[in-house]
């Protein structure tokens, strides 16, 4: 019941994510249709590419942390970093490039290709996968690494940044205020 709660709440963590990335996205939708225009100029202004990038850069950070977090996690970078190039050549990458392309034909709707109306919304779409599975990833690799490592990795202490000296010299700040 516990792993199950504990990923209930990932799930709802990791989606409080995507809608707080996609908020603003969705204020310019808005201004847009109050605005008057119509669903295909919409479609190919660059705000989906945006959105996608950003969250496909996000993806990538999760990535990482995931990498770093625990160094029982080494032995999973291969797969991590594979994800890691996943995100890139199908996100990051295209939504870059569409994002330059669209901006380039000077934001005039008419003036962009009416395939990027269908490759936007599906590269979005793309990105909040990629980053669901980002987080999903990385604790699943973490509890894997967790639970099949030696007790010595697992130890308090034993972490890949050692924060002991942080944590020393915020004390000895402490004592000098006072």
């Amino acid at each position: 019941m516990k792993d199950e709660e504990r990923s209930i709440n990932l799930m709802q963590a990791t989606y409080a994510d995507v809608l707080f990335v996609l908020f603003p996205f969705l204020a310019m939708l808005m201004q847009r249709l109050w605005n008057g225009e119509n669903a295909s100029s919409i479609l190919r202004a660059p705000d989906l590419s945006i959105a996608a990038t950003v969250l496909a850069g996000l993806a990538v950070g999760k990535f990482v942390l995931g990498l770093i977090s625990d160094p029982g996690l080494a032995r999973y970078k291969e797969r991590i970093v594979f994800f890691i190039a996943l995100d890139i050549f199908f996100c990051l990458g295209p939504g870059v490039i569409l994002i330059l392309k669209i901006v380039s034909h000077g934001n005039v709707p008419e003036t962009v290709p009416e395939l990027v109306t269908y490759i936007q919304p599906v590269l979005l779409i793309i990105a909040i996968t990629l980053y669901s599975a980002a987080v999903n990833v990385s604790h699943l690799f973490a509890d894997i690494g967790l639970s099949s490592d030696s007790e010595e990795t697992a130890q308090e202490g034993d972490h890949v940044f050692d924060f002991s000296a942080l944590e020393s010299s915020g004390r000895q700040r402490e004592r000098d205020s006072v």
